[in-house]
């Protein structure tokens, strides 16, 4: 491991962040001044929050800050008009207007809880790419920076490389994305004097780009640095599960399902994600990441409260821990846990109770629901569900209107009578 000399690449580097860097020692160097860097990365507005997966790339901005630079959270307003596509068998659905607008909107909520924005030295700023790009005239854009992009070059970067190896069609228009990514870079260098850019290791050709426009165009310094692209240990993608996407927003997803998705990651990953995904000292996940059965089990509960506590707030982040342990532990409800309302006149009547499984969310499809019971992994209000079409119906119902159904021993949702 390279020994730098900055506080900032030296906690990304003992912290796992780092993939590539354009230029290591002169960006350590530079990273070594008082505020000697302002740095961006780029969010399109697909939808309205981001997931676990873009979670590397803010903490990334978090480290940053915390090194005493600024971050510049840069939103897609312009390239979300084109797509990216990076890492896409085809293209992505194009969005009106108002659609990107409500998801910027929506997604700037998540931001305030890992950067600082204001108007100080290491404060983060937030701007939108469609300040520039919309009013670009595309003739003389063309001649001032489209010269500087070899085709032959552009065809041999990954994001339009395996869409053409897979036959898959590619758009004029997203073969521009790079173009357009590239002279963000250049626009943030000359409004802010922004000279490193982060991102995935999927956007390394992109951020190159971007270095090279910077250096032809005006002359300019800038770096480029990526993260790794995140799998979990057994080779899942970072962010999504059985049942959908990690939210970062609330609205989304309840705090008490993000704090279980940290609660159920894989023995191998606690060490990674405790340094990746919280503020805890270094000598401290050390020991928290050598502990061994039940100890390994607390350590995953450090992790979900420390993430979310990042996420949500430290007092949702207690809650739901809270809520997990009453149910775990204690068999009680506990008031944090997912709630499904259904009709009161449905549960009278009865609900088979594979089809209330997939209503509940605990299995995407019948037959998933149905392998589950077949399986004795659903429970209701603690008892072993064992026959596929048992009758669940107001009469399970507690004191409180509600009843539990749960898939294994970490997930429960709570029915409610409407």
């Amino acid at each position: 491991m390279t020994e730098f000399k900055s506080d900032f690449l030296r906690t990304i580097s003992q912290r796992g962040y780092l993939h590539q860097c354009t230029d290591p020692e002169a960006l350590d160097a530079l990273a070594s001044r008082p505020a000697g860097i302002t740095c961006y990365v780029g969010y399109d507005c697909t939808g309205p929050s981001l997931h676990v997966g873009h979670l590397l790339s803010i903490m990334m901005l978090r480290r940053l800050q915390q090194a005493g630079h600024k971050p510049i959270v840069l939103m897609g307003g312009g390239t979300t008009k084109v797509g990216d596509p990076s890492g896409k068998d085809e293209a992505r659905k194009l969005l009106t207007n108002d659609d990107i607008a409500a998801n910027m909107a929506s997604i700037k909520t998540a931001f305030s809880r890992f950067v600082t924005f204001g108007d100080g030295p290491s404060d983060a700023i937030m701007a939108n790419n469609a300040e520039w790009l919309d009013q670009l005239q595309y003739i003389d854009f063309l001649r001032d920076y489209g010269r500087h992009f070899s085709v032959n070059r552009m065809l041999s970067f990954d994001s339009v490389k395996l869409r053409l190896e897979r036959e898959q069609p590619l758009s004029f228009l997203e073969f521009n994305y790079m173009i357009l990514q590239a002279y963000d870079f250049v626009e943030l260098g000359r409004r802010y004097k922004c000279n490193l850019q982060m991102g995935g290791s999927d956007q390394w050709g992109n951020i190159v780009n971007g270095v090279e426009l910077g250096r032809r165009s005006a002359d300019m310094s800038l770096y480029g640095l990526t993260c790794p692209l995140l799998m979990t240990a057994s080779g899942q993608k970072m962010g999504k599960t059985a049942s959908g996407a990690v939210w970062l927003n609330e609205d989304l997803l309840p705090t008490y399902d993000y704090w279980q998705y940290w609660r159920n990651c894989e023995d191998a990953d606690v060490g990674r994600f405790l340094r990746l995904f919280t503020d805890l000292p270094l000598d401290e996940i050390s020991k928290l990441e050598n502990l061994q059965g039940a100890g390994l089990n607390d350590a995953k509960k450090v992790l979900a409260t420390e993430a979310t506590a990042l996420c949500r707030g430290r007092e949702a982040a207690e809650i739901a821990a809270d809520t997990a342990k009453k149910a775990f532990e204690q068999g009680s409800f506990g008031g944090a846990l997912p709630v499904v309302k259904v009709e009161r006149v449905r549960l009278e009547a009865g609900i088979e109770a594979f089809a209330l499984v997939l209503e509940a969310g605990l299995a995407k499809s019948g037959g998933e629901a149905r392998r589950h019971i077949r399986g004795n992994a659903i429970k209701l209000n603690d008892a072993v569900v064992t026959e596929e079409t048992q009758r669940i119906s107001a009469a399970d119902l507690g004191s409180d209107g509600r009843l539990r159904l749960s898939f294994g021993k970490k997930q429960h949702v709570l029915i409610e009578a409407a």
